[in-house]
């Protein structure tokens, strides 16, 4: 992600009282975030709707075809070259950054 849009994204949580940024212990350049008790209440919803979303959208499947989905997506995606937990865009985007830059 873009430094200055995840900026945006940690001022907005910050006042909405989902995160609250510390001074870092281990190096005084930086901030540590920390989740709220208000942001582990919305963590933990966050996650209940989307164990939730998941259970509908698999609800046709049984457990060994939910297991063989997941492994062609698994292979699909190795050969597509995505890292986990990365947006394709986000990953495209940082490429195109470095040769650029």
């Amino acid at each position: 992600m873009h430094p200055s849009g995840l900026v945006a994204i940690i001022d907005e949580l910050e006042e909405r009282g989902l995160v609250k940024r510390r001074d870092s212990l281990a190096d005084r350049r930086t901030y540590e975030l920390h989740l709220t008790d208000k942001g582990q209440v919305a963590l933990r919803d966050i996650s209940r709707v989307g164990q939730e979303h998941n259970e509908s959208l698999c609800a046709a499947l049984s457990q060994r075809e939910r297991e063989q989905l997941t492994g062609f997506l698994q292979r699909i995606a190795d050969e597509q070259g995505l890292t986990p937990g990365v947006h394709p865009g986000f990953s495209r985007l940082g490429r195109r950054q470095t040769r650029l830059g």
